[in-house]
């Protein structure tokens, strides 16, 4: 039988990732980190907010609504955004929207923000750190952008693309965090979770897998 990896961290205190999205729970899992998700029922809009502004808002919205019902846990959030030439870009609603999007993108740079917040409500907690990224794409022809948008990969995305799926193939360069780009920057999420005593480096010896 395959032994289990040995994690990189340990979680010491339970805390809930307040988020619908798949990219974020990988990227926390693949640490070998123990939470529960419950994502916010609801979202607060940014319009017309200063994309910084307004994902952090967002970020403090999500953390707040479930922090609220789980009141005794850590709870921690995070919202993610595209923004080319000051339009943010937010998830697609329609395929043609998607096309739309990705034409836009096509032979320029773009900046990602993300913004995550980290809060607990019986302790009156609130903590938010925004992050920016700049990604710059290729030269996108048509004939991608319709095979890429018949994937359906692009519609739960900001920015109607994936950088860690078959999306990443338009990325010629990230200047700045990846996992940000990805929707979660780890190096600032886990200096939070673990300056508050949340999670820590997995140093036992018991804990790791026989040879």
């Amino acid at each position: 039988m395959k032994e289990k990896p040995t994690p990189l961290y340990v979680v010491r205190e339970p805390f809930v990732l307040a988020s619908r999205s798949p990219r974020r729970r990988e990227l926390l899992a693949q640490l070998g980190l123990d939470f529960q998700v419950r994502p916010s029922p609801e979202e607060e809009p940014s319009i017309g907010a200063r994309p910084d502004e307004g994902v952090r808002r967002a970020a403090l919205f999500k953390a707040r609504t479930v922090a609220q019902q789980e009141w005794a846990s850590w709870v921690l959030a995070a919202d993610t955004i595209v923004v080319l030439g000051g339009h943010v870009f937010g998830k697609p609603s329609s395929p043609q929207e998607a096309e739309s999007m990705l034409r836009s993108l096509s032979g320029r740079s773009h900046e990602v923000y993300s913004a995550v917040c980290l809060a607990r409500a019986d302790r009156g907690f609130c903590r938010v750190e925004t992050v920016l990224s700049r990604v710059d794409f290729r030269d996108v022809t048509e004939a991608e952008i319709t095979a890429y948008v018949r994937t359906g990969e692009p519609m739960d995305k900001a920015g109607a693309y994936g950088i860690q799926g078959l999306g990443g193939a338009f990325v010629r360069a990230v200047y700045g965090s990846y996992t940000n780009v990805v929707g979660l920057p780890l190096a600032e999420t886990l200096g939070m979770l673990q300056k508050n005593g949340i999670i820590a480096p997995c140093l036992h010896q018991d804990s790791r897998p026989e040879s």
